[in-house]
């Protein structure tokens, strides 16, 4: 792992890092919803995350609580793209640096070996997002595009806002063997 992308999170020693299983889709569901403003599917959409994509989902928990989770998966036609779905950090844990944390495992791990770019959809208002991605494209000294990707007519009268595509990429070569041996330290 690049220095730039150790994991920020002091706590990091009492947080335990995993795929996630299909017993964890209601727990990420009940985060979720403690978790405005981000959009809460069904519980059965986490139970499918965490059954199907669990090898590109991570979650970290203290004892038996839930900390955070990612989802995310490899699109069926960019095999080189990690698309993060949806990142959530528990009250308790947020401006620790734990998403980043999050990520940085995330791009570790093996599944993602092929993986040269990451991908994401933002809220203009979601500021924390934006932060989010922006601090790691520049803790992994890559370009970050921002593109209007679904305009808010998409979303029909659902009151949804548009959402920007974020692109991170593409990655330094060794980023998947840098990151795993930094991890085995």
């Amino acid at each position: 792992m690049t220095s730039a992308l150790k994991p920020p999170v002091a706590a990091a020693q009492t947080l335990a890092l995993r795929q996630p299983e299909k017993a964890d889709g209601l727990r990420v569901y009940e985060l979720i919803e403690q978790s405005p403003p981000l959009d809460l599917n069904s519980c059965y959409s986490y139970l499918l995350h965490s059954w199907h994509f669990a090898d590109t989902c991570i979650l970290a928990e203290e004892g038996d609580i839930l900390a955070g989770y990612i989802s995310g998966y490899i699109p069926p036609k960019q095999h080189d793209t990690l698309f993060i779905w949806q990142v959530v950090v528990g009250e308790r844990y947020r401006g620790t640096g734990l998403a980043l944390t999050l990520l940085a495992g995330l791009l570790a791990r093996h599944s993602c070996r092929d993986v040269c770019f990451l991908e994401t959809t933002v809220s203009p208002s979601n500021k924390a997002s934006a932060r989010l991605f922006a601090k790691l494209a520049e803790r992994l000294n890559c370009p970050l595009t921002i593109s209007t990707h679904f305009e808010a007519e998409l979303f029909g009268t659902h009151g949804h806002e548009a959402e920007q595509l974020f692109r991170i990429g593409p990655f330094p070569a060794p980023l998947a063997d840098s990151l795993q041996n930094s991890q085995e330290k």
